[in-house]
Formats: C-alpha cells, structure tokens, sequence
C-alpha cells in the first residue's frame, strides 16, 4: 500500500564530475544547495548579486556579468545613511561608496570570469512579482526596506517572462563554454506574504514559462524541486517554523536525489566523504591536548590529504 506520491528525478546521462564548476543564481533555495556543494568541497559559485528572486532581475544581473558591467555611484542611491544598490541584496549595503562599489564590481569581476568556465548553471525562480522604483522608473531586485510609497508592486507578464528566460539562456550559452547544461528550478519557498492565491499564480507562471523555453534549447532542463516539496513530502514537517521555507531535512531529501540523478559515481564517493570530514572537523573537545584528540586530528588531515589529491581545485 503506497501512503504518498514520490517525485523522482530523471537520471541525467551527462553526469557532474568532481573537477565541474557550478553557477547558482536565484532564490534563498539556491543557496541551500550552494551551501551544500560548498560544504562538499565541489567548485562554485553562488549568487554574485545575492538573493534575487524574479526572472527579470535575474536575467539583468546575468547580462551585467556577460558585459563584466562595472556600477557606478549614479547606480546607487541612498537612504537611512547607507548607500544602496537595487539590483543587489541588502549585504552590499554600506555608508561608504568606495566599500559598495568595491563590493559589487569584485563581485561582477568573479561572476564574469567563472561563467566563462563554467560546466553547470543552476536558476532558481521565485516569484513572478516584481517592484517598479517609482523615483527612477526602474524595475527592481531588492526593495531594501524602503517605504513602500516609493514602489509599484506588479505582476511580471508571461511574455516578460519567457523573453527573460529566453535572453537569460541566449546570454548563458555566449559566455559559458560551448557544453554547459542549464538547470531551471522553481523554489519551494512559498511567498506569503503576496497572499495564498498569489502565490500559487505566481510560481505557476514560472513553471509554464519555464516549460515554453524548455523546447527551444537542447542544453536546458527542469529540476522538479518545487513538485519534490508540494507533492512528494506534502507535510508540515518538512518545514520551519515560520511554515514557509523547507527545513533541513527537506533541503537534504532533495539534496540526496539531486546527487542520485546528477552526479557521477566518483562525485558521489567524492562528496560523501567530503561530508564526514566536515562533520569530524566540526567536533569540538573539552581537552585539545589529549593523545586521543591529537591522534583523531591526524587520522582527519590523512583524509584530507586522499581527498586533495583527486582534485586539482583547493580543498579544506
């Protein structure tokens, strides 16, 4: 007797090694798995804009990589002593321009250089809501806790949409190298606060996108991550608290049939023992000079040092 539908991801032919690179931009989701692949000692980079979460403003930042873009102080603007960029995360905010401008173009510079090495580009979408900056009519990233007298809230249209996923892919496939694979995922965050009913109409604007695209380029391919939290674990607790972002036993659900479908038989062996060394290496002991601890410190750098030697890439 089956109790709940399982949501499986295809198994992928063209597997991830443990010497590829991957791009992440997105949503808060897109930074759990980053963190994780981080954590397995794999190549990649996450988010050189920080979080952003509509098709838009994600494509914007993947052009301003594509160009190498560098801001300007016009970019900015300022509010509450802190100067600001709209298209990036509040994490970028300072009171010094020279520190934000320095912030973002490193950043661009990064981004710009590992898209052009890069094996795998993983999106992932939000929301299909996005806010117009009334004062510079510009269609914004991050509303930065800025009264919201100062935006116009609305709803991308599909056609918005699919030209942002459209370019995204186009813009992608100039700068990367001539194989890389593109993985569209929408995040199972459920946004709220725009209200239940807005929500579902928003992602589902993001998955019948997203599948209109799809078609037109052999290197794109869908994630089923948003399917893998509504109609596989379907429960409350697979949740944190707030009831809105997957929990970490969700996170590691989906994790483990990502690496089930994606990764090659070596990255798995690779990445699973990547895991015990972080886990052994975040022990803490009450008596740093026992023989005993000094003797598990030494057992931890011999596997280190196997696990340096499979890759060219630094490591721990």
């Amino acid at each position: 007797m089956k109790f709940r539908t399982e949501v499986e991801i295809p198994a992928f032919p063209k597997k991830i090694e443990t010497q590829d690179r991957i791009f992440s931009i997105g949503s808060c989701f897109a930074t759990e798995m980053s963190d994780l692949l981080e954590t397995a000692q794999m190549q990649v980079l996450n988010n050189p804009f920080g979080t952003v979460f509509n098709p838009f403003s994600i494509n914007q930042a993947l052009k301003k990589l594509h160009d190498a873009e560098f801001y300007t102080e016009e970019d900015l603007i300022k509010y509450n002593d802190e100067l600001i960029s709209l298209d990036h995360h509040s994490s970028f905010n300072s009171r010094f321009v020279h520190q934000i401008l320095e912030k973002i173009n490193h950043q661009i510079e990064l981004g710009n250089r590992f898209l052009q090495t890069t094996n795998w580009v993983i999106i992932t979408y939000g929301t299909s809501f996005i806010y117009e900056f009334l004062p510079k009519k510009k269609l914004v990233a991050n509303c930065h806790k800025i009264p919201g007298k100062f935006f116009q809230k609305r709803m991308l249209t599909h056609l918005e949409i699919t030209d942002s996923i459209y370019e995204t892919v186009t813009t992608l496939k100039d700068i990367c190298k001539d194989d890389v694979q593109i993985l569209f995922t929408v995040s199972p965050v459920r946004h709220t606060k725009d209200g239940m009913v807005e929500n579902n109409w928003s992602k589902s604007k993001l998955i019948t996108a997203i599948h209109e695209i799809l078609p037109q380029f052999e290197n794109c391919h869908y994630l089923p991550i948003y399917e893998i939290l509504m109609d596989d674990l379907r429960d409350y607790r697979f949740y944190k608290e707030d009831l809105i972002h997957p929990n970490k036993q969700a996170v590691q659900y989906i994790w483990e049939k990502f690496g089930n479908a994606y990764f090659s038989e070596t990255t798995k062996e690779f990445v699973e023992e990547n895991f015990k060394i972080a886990k052994a290496l975040a022990h803490k002991t009450s008596d740093e000079k026992s023989p005993k601890h000094q003797e598990f410190l030494e057992n931890i750098k011999e596997k280190i040092a196997i696990q340096q030697a499979k890759v060219k890439h630094k490591i721990f």
